[in-house]
Parts: C-alpha cells; sequence; structure tokens
C-alpha cells in the first residue's frame, strides 16, 4: 500500500507542473499581446488616413483614448517598446504558439501586410532574428525580449536569445551578462566556449564595466587573446585611463 507521503509528493508535482504551464501560456498570451499591438500601431503610422492629426503626440493620444475605453495598464512607453518589438522581430507570426493564438483572418491580414513590407524593403531581411522564434516566445518571458530590444544589432541579440534559452536565464541573469559585456569578451577570446563557461559559474555579478566596448578597443589596443575575463577587462581600460581624452572622464 503507498504512503500517505507518496500520495502528497505526487499531488504537489502535479500542481507545480500544471501552475508552471499555465503561467507559461500567460507569459505566451502577453508576448502576443504586445507583438499584435505593435503590428497594428506600425500599420496606423504607414497607412492611417489621420495620422498627420497627431503627429509627435501620436502615443500619448492613443494612451489618452485606451484610458477612457477603460485599457489603463498600457502606459505610452509600452506602446513604442511594443512598435519596436513587431519592427524587431516581424517572423514572430510564424511562430507555431502564434498560429495557436491568432484567427485565420488574422493571420492572413498580417501575412499579406508583411509580404507587402517585404517587398517594399519597409522590413530589413539582413535583421531577422536567426533564432526559433517559438522557443523566443514560450521559454523566455517580454521582460527578456524587452532587454533584446536594447541592443543595437541583430548580431549582439542573436548571441543573448541563444545563451538565455540555453541556460534558462533569468531576466536578472540576462542583465548581468548584458552589463558584464559576455557577447564582447566572448567575441575576443579565442576560447569562447571556456569564457562561456566561466560566466556560467559565477555566483554574484562582478563589477560593471562602464565604458562600453566598441568605443575602447580599438583605442586601447586590445586584440583577440586567450580568455578575458571582467576583472581582466577592467583592469586593461583603467591601466589605461591617464591615457584617455579628458572629455571621455567626465
Amino acid at each position: 500500500m503507498q504512503e500517505l507521503s507518496l500520495l502528497i509528493s505526487k499531488i504537489g508535482e502535479t500542481q507545480n507542473f500544471f501552475k508552471n504551464q499555465a503561467q507559461r501560456q500567460v507569459n505566451v498570451a502577453l508576448t502576443l499581446r504586445n507583438w499584435l499591438i505593435g503590428f497594428y500601431i506600425s500599420e496606423y503610422e504607414l497607412n492611417g488616413n489621420d495620422r498627420a492629426e497627431y503627429g509627435k503626440n501620436l502615443y500619448k493620444e492613443i494612451e489618452k483614448r485606451l484610458k477612457k475605453s477603460g485599457v489603463e495598464q498600457i502606459r505610452e512607453r509600452h506602446l513604442y517598446i511594443c512598435r519596436d518589438f513587431f519592427k524587431i522581430y516581424p517572423e514572430i507570426l510564424r511562430s507555431p504558439s502564434a498560429k495557436l493564438y491568432l484567427t485565420e483572418n488574422q493571420q492572413i491580414e498580417i501575412l499579406l501586410t508583411l509580404s507587402a513590407e517585404s517587398e517594399n524593403n519597409d522590413i530589413d531581411t539582413e535583421n531577422h532574428w536567426i533564432n526559433d522564434s517559438n522557443k523566443l516566445i514560450n521559454q523566455l518571458s517580454f521582460s527578456h525580449i524587452v532587454e533584446f530590444l536594447k541592443l543595437d544589432n541583430s548580431t549582439k541579440r542573436a548571441f543573448y536569445e541563444t545563451e538565455a534559452i540555453k541556460n534558462n536565464w533569468s531576466v536578472r541573469e540576462l542583465q548581468r551578462a548584458v552589463n558584464s559585456m559576455l557577447f564582447e569578451r566572448t567575441g575576443l577570446s579565442k576560447y569562447k566556449q571556456k569564457v562561456l563557461d566561466e560566466h556560467q559559474k559565477l555566483e554574484k555579478p562582478q563589477p560593471e564595466i562602464f565604458f562600453f566596448f566598441f568605443y575602447i578597443k580599438n583605442f586601447l589596443g586590445i586584440k583577440e587573446g586567450t580568455s578575458y575575463t571582467e576583472d581582466l577587462l577592467l583592469l586593461i581600460i583603467i591601466k589605461n585611463l591617464k591615457t584617455f581624452p579628458l572629455p571621455l572622464l567626465y
């Protein structure tokens, strides 16, 4: 006969499993909602008959009218994020999860629009995301995506997307990786996997490096070497501080 403790364990495992599934579904729905908002805003900016009336105040006007209609949680800043999300990740629609959530009419409407924009070069196909969009929206939260949107090029985004999915990073762990310049340090090193492995072993965030790498690597003469840790790269910068032009120090 089974012990009661085993029964309790099974019920607990079942509860946790379905709780996680429910949370995942809510996150997928939130991410797709934001993508759709971005799509509709972008469409209006291109084709809205009265868009010229609002000009730079368009997003403030959208927020104001949403509040009047009872949608108070969507702020102006979030509207900009949604628009950027759609523009940087236009192919989210092609993921199985997106197709599951959207109605057939929505899919046809958006696919036709994306096709037309692609033909008119409004979408930069070279910057399209190279990872699996279904993994992005199912394994990461929209807060992760917001961090990706802050990155300045598609190669860097693809790197952090891959590492975040592979290592199941929290948002804080993703921020830590970006702040420690993991992408730049990995690119510098001849032993790229070693840099990634060492980063995963760190228990606490290392001191942030406050000078953006792309602007200083040539100035400091940093070349491809072994594995650049955060501390080593920081020491190189400090060692060369006296050679920096004065405006960069203020």
